[in-house]
């Protein structure tokens, strides 16, 4: 990680989904704190041109879960970049929903499902043909330990999860030798606005938002996986509170 100060990303564009909160924030801020320009993609409007104003990026309003929504971020990106592709895209954009999968609604399966497995597919999709035109790129996408393990109340929530870890991995095959990297963050509970909305007492043994990662700790991970040489590839990382 660069000492701060430092802009060891000048001149590098990065797109980061998510962007108006939580993990998606924080990689946004220190992405342009590194001197990266940066465009930060959310659904909700307001809130992300806080953001953007707020970190000094480019809001460009997206449903990555939606086809058309994410290729008129891709078409959008390009043209503000005079034709090329970002040279880092940050998946960043996720819900988290608890319930025991007996319980678990339909619509909830979907969304979750939609969210954290098919918009990081939609937006590797859209913008993974521009870097390997071009030879180089850098795709990072922030995964869960609940994609390595699992826990109750999570059913939906890790099948995204470990449909991502798996997305990855043939990913990561089919990228050997493009001069494309690719990265998996699989972080620990972190503590950002997806909690706001869980019932603890319907969900016990959840561990304390003041016990969690913070996001910044997140992004650090991110930014370190993006300013390695382009000959080095780290291909998952998993950070958890020591």
């Amino acid at each position: 990680m660069a000492r701060s100060g430092e802009k060891v990303l000048a001149g590098r564009t990065v797109v980061v989904t998510g962007a108006s909160r939580g993990i998606g924030l924080a990689a946004s801020r220190r992405f342009a704190e590194a001197g990266a320009w940066v465009a930060m993609v959310a659904r909700g409007e307001p809130a992300l041109r806080a953001a953007a104003e707020e970190v000094g990026g480019h809001a460009i309003v997206a449903d990555v879960a939606d086809v058309g929504s994410v290729e008129r971020l891709a078409a959008q990106v390009r043209e503000l970049l005079g034709g090329e592709s970002p040279d880092i895209v940050v998946n960043a954009a996720g819900v988290f929903e608890l319930s025991p999968v007996a319980e678990t609604d339909p619509e909830s399966f979907d969304r979750q499902i939609a969210i954290n497995l098919r918009g990081p597919f939609l937006v590797i999709r859209a913008f993974l043909p521009g870097m390997l035109a071009r030879g180089s790129g850098h795709l990072i996408t922030v995964g869960s330990i609940a994609g390595r393990r699992g826990f109750p109340h999570n059913g939906a929530y890790s099948a995204s999860k470990f449909g991502v870890r798996g997305l990855h991995a043939v990913l990561d095959e089919e990228l050997r030798g493009t001069g494309v990297r690719a990265t998996l963050v699989e972080p620990a509970a972190t503590d950002t606005p997806l909690w706001e909305g869980i019932d603890r007492a319907r969900h016990p043994g959840l561990p304390p938002r003041e016990a969690m990662l913070r996001p910044e700790a997140v992004a650090d991970a991110i930014v370190y996986a993006a300013t390695r040489p382009p000959e080095v590839g780290v291909r998952s990382i998993v950070v958890e509170r020591s």
